[in-house]
């Protein structure tokens, strides 16, 4: 009876620690080679242009392709671009194959931990048209109104829900091809602040303060300046 209710406490042992030895398992994060694909870009497609995307892996396992370089946030958490393939067959025609065409997306999350891969929710945010960059944990990028014609500053924050920022910049120039409307936003460390120019505009500065922005106009740069 002893060595029975020993070999009992031996499988009940194993039964509860190998499922947490196994939920300690590190996940592998990794990327394949770069391919160059056609981007079908313009208002009605015509443009052909190449884009640069790559198999996003989880423990060997494809999750998303991406575009363009990752963004370190923390040692944990890294941002990348998403692309993906769209199904452009038409309903009525023959064969019923489907017609893959590649897409710019937005971005995505991933965590090496849990080796989960979340898409961040960036308002306005336009993938053709929105040229993003990265300050530790804030994207800017020039966001654009649902029918395409206003042009806005935004800066978003992972974690918060509402962008910290999203300030008119007037009227989007209303050209068709990728980051036409909006230059990629400048970011710098000591005072934060980030820098728009718009295609057709001149550039706003805005000033990033624990969670908030304030507008840096001439006067202040020029007060800083002379302060140097």
């Amino acid at each position: 009876m002893r060595i029975k209710f020993h070999t009992f406490l031996c499988v009940i042992f194993l039964l509860w620690a190998i499922p947490g030895l196994a939920a300690a398992k590190p996940h592998v994060i990794s990327f394949g080679k770069w391919t160059t694909v056609k981007w079908l870009a313009g208002a009605d497609e015509s443009k052909p242009l190449d884009l640069k995307v790559r198999a996003l892996h989880v423990d060997t396992r494809l999750k998303e392709y991406t575009t363009g370089a990752t963004h370190e946030v923390t040692d944990r958490l890294f941002v990348v671009q998403r692309a993906f393939r769209l199904n452009d067959s038409l309903p009525d025609e023959a064969g019923g194959t489907p017609h893959w065409q590649w897409e710019r997306g937005g971005w995505l999350l991933v965590d090496r931990v849990t080796g989960r891969v979340t898409q961040i929710t960036l308002p306005e945010f336009d993938p053709l048209y929105s040229t993003a960059t990265w300050y530790r944990d804030y994207i800017a990028y020039c966001g654009v109104s649902d029918d395409g014609k206003k042009l806005f500053a935004m800066v978003v924050q992972l974690g918060r829900r509402k962008p910290i920022l999203k300030r008119a910049l007037g009227e989007s120039a209303g050209d068709d091809l990728p980051d036409a409307v909006c230059s990629v936003p400048t970011w710098q460390r000591q005072p934060p602040r980030v820098t728009f120019q718009p295609r057709h505009g001149q550039a706003v500065v805005f000033s990033v303060r624990r969670r908030t922005i304030d507008l840096v106009n001439n006067d202040e740069d020029e007060e800083e300046a002379g302060s140097r």
